[in-house]
């Protein structure tokens, strides 16, 4: 299943026989590109899913872009119009929060940005930690790794993935700074 995950362009990690932590997340982005369940699991609609190749269309066709599509909460790395790697997200909430007396809505802004800034570390931030966050607006949203990446959405605003998704897309070079990061 890691193979096949793998050969439709899901991030899945290492392939190594293990049904773990970062297989789960690929099933996950295989159900939400499906418009199934969203329960990690796969049972008889993931399995046809991957048996006829389901994944998402890229909406860019130039240059390199990070696609973050709100509605089904996946994150793609497309390359001229080409989805090269499917990640599973959770994003804003669109519910609103207060933080020292103020009211916020967590809402992950729709629309076209690039990568201004980025910390190869974890980032204290004022509404908690980032780890490696590669930052995309100026309200402080990005595209960081995080501990918990349930399948819908649940930060304050930023695009959340797994700590090891985000170690491999800082390996692998994978959105440098002036990378184009569309939300939609």
């Amino acid at each position: 299943m890691q193979r096949r995950l793998r050969e439709l362009g899901y991030w899945v990690g290492p392939v190594d026989g293990v049904f773990g932590e970062l297989t789960e997340q690929a099933v996950y982005a295989v159900q939400k590109a499906a418009g199934g369940s969203r329960d990690g699991i796969v049972g008889p609609e993931t399995r046809e899913a991957l048996d006829e190749g389901i994944r998402p269309s890229a909406r860019s066709d130039e240059g390199r872009v990070v696609e973050v599509d709100l509605d089904r909460q996946l994150m793609m790395l497309v390359d001229d119009g080409t989805v090269e790697q499917i990640f599973s997200t959770s994003t804003g909430t669109w519910e609103y929060y207060t933080h020292d007396g103020e009211r916020f809505l967590a809402d992950t802004p729709r629309g076209r940005w690039e990568i201004g800034w980025q910390v190869d570390a974890w980032d204290p931030g004022p509404l908690g930690r980032l780890y490696r966050p590669k930052y995309f607006h100026s309200q402080g949203i990005a595209v960081h790794g995080y501990p918990e990446v349930p399948p819908y959405p649940a930060s304050h605003g930023c695009v959340r993935v797994t700590i090891a998704a985000m170690d491999w897309l800082w390996r692998a070079d994978q959105m440098p700074i002036g990378t184009t990061v569309w939300v939609y």
